[in-house]
């Protein structure tokens, strides 16, 4: 198995068990950390408007809020000018998980880069995010193999 994918996918598995008991922590499940987040930046957008954001699918979204409106986190309303479209807000309650939800979040990278220097870090980074638009961008096109025997 390539190095890299492999220690990429053991990686992103402990981070995301990581991730999954730090919202725990707070009443989320993984991923409706990010549905907040979303809200804290704008609050009142539509399922499709945060979708978008996410990089994730609207019934995704519409599946995740109704869960978080019987939480309290969230409401649901009719938009004022287009009755077509639902908007998602904050209760004080979403609200009020800004703060140690973020702080928890950058606890744990902190903790998890810890023995990284500035400079590491930085370099993780960046490379990351390298990584990130070229697999981003291998999404929408077509990937060629390369056959080894015949190479």
């Amino acid at each position: 198995m390539p190095e890299f994918l492999d220690l990429h996918g053991r990686t992103s598995k402990v981070l995301r068990a990581l991730a999954e008991g730090a919202m725990r922590r707070h009443g989320l499940h993984l991923g409706q950390n990010l549905l907040l987040a979303a809200l804290w930046e704008q609050d009142g957008s539509t399922p499709g408007e945060v979708a978008a954001a996410l990089n994730v699918t609207t019934p995704t979204v519409v599946k995740m809020a109704t869960r978080m409106t019987t939480a309290g986190l969230l409401t649901r309303s009719r938009d004022d000018r287009d009755n077509r479209l639902v908007r998602l807000w904050l209760t004080d309650a979403g609200r009020a998980l800004q703060e140690p939800v973020e702080a928890e979040r950058r606890f744990m990278e902190e903790k998890v880069t810890a023995n990284l220097t500035e400079t590491e870090r930085e370099a993780l980074l960046s490379a990351l995010a390298k990584i990130h638009r070229s697999a981003s961008e291998l999404l929408g096109a077509p990937i060629n193999h390369v056959d080894s025997t015949n190479a």
